[in-house]
C-alpha cells in the first residue's frame, strides 16, 4: 500500500518519493547490472541510467505494484544497449579484470557459473537470472522481457538445457 502511494505521488512529480522508491531496488539493480556487464564502473553508469529513465518515464508506470519488474526491465534494456555499444568497441590492448568479492565465496565455482551463463544466449541468460536470481515467476518474466509466456517457457527449457550439457563437459574436463 505504501509503496503504491509513493509512485502516485512520483508520478505527480514529487521527488523525495521517486527517490524513496528507487533507494528500495537500487541494489537489486546494481545486481542484475552487474551480472550483464560483469564490471563495478559500467554497473553503476548503468544505475545512473536506469534512474534517469525511470525518472523520465515513471509517468508511463500504469501498474505501482508493477514498480520492480519495471525497473528490472528498464535494467536489462539498458545493460543489452550497453552490451551491444561495446561490441562495436574494439580495445586497443586486451587486459584482464581482478575478480573481488567476499573472502569465502568459493572462486572456482563462481567463475565456472559465470563461464556457463556467458555461454547463453542474451535472451536465454535474461530468463535465467529472472528466474533462479531474481526469484520471478514465468508469467512475470514473460511480462518483464515482453514476450509470450510459451515463448518464455520455451527459452528457459532451451537454457536449461544448455546449461546441463555445458555442465556436463565441464565436469568431464575438470
Amino acid at each position: 500500500m505504501k509503496q503504491e502511494r509513493l509512485v502516485k505521488k512520483a508520478q505527480k512529480g514529487n521527488d523525495k518519493a521517486y527517490l524513496t522508491l528507487f533507494q528500495q531496488y537500487e541494489a537489486d539493480i546494481y545486481r542484475m547490472a552487474y551480472v550483464y556487464v560483469k564490471n563495478k564502473d559500467d554497473a553503476l553508469d548503468l544505475v545512473q541510467e536506469v534512474a534517469y529513465q525511470s525518472f523520465k518515464k515513471i509517468g508511463t508506470l500504469k501498474n505501482p505494484e508493477y514498480l520492480k519488474t519495471w525497473l528490472m526491465k528498464i535494467t536489462i534494456n539498458c545493460s543489452l544497449n550497453l552490451l551491444n555499444t561495446n561490441k562495436k568497441v574494439i580495445p586497443l590492448s586486451l587486459g584482464f579484470e581482478v575478480i573481488t568479492g567476499a573472502e569465502d565465496e568459493d572462486i572456482a565455482l563462481t567463475l565456472s557459473l559465470q563461464e556457463l551463463i556467458d555461454t547463453l544466449k542474451e535472451d536465454e541468460k535474461s530468463i535465467i537470472l529472472l528466474k533462479y536470481y531474481d526469484d520471478r515467476t514465468l508469467k512475470e518474466i514473460s511480462e518483464i522481457l515482453d514476450i509470450p509466456l510459451g515463448t518464455a517457457k520455451s527459452i528457459l527449457y532451451r537454457a536449461l538445457d544448455k546449461l546441463r550439457q555445458n555442465a556436463k563437459e565441464v565436469g568431464n574436463y575438470g
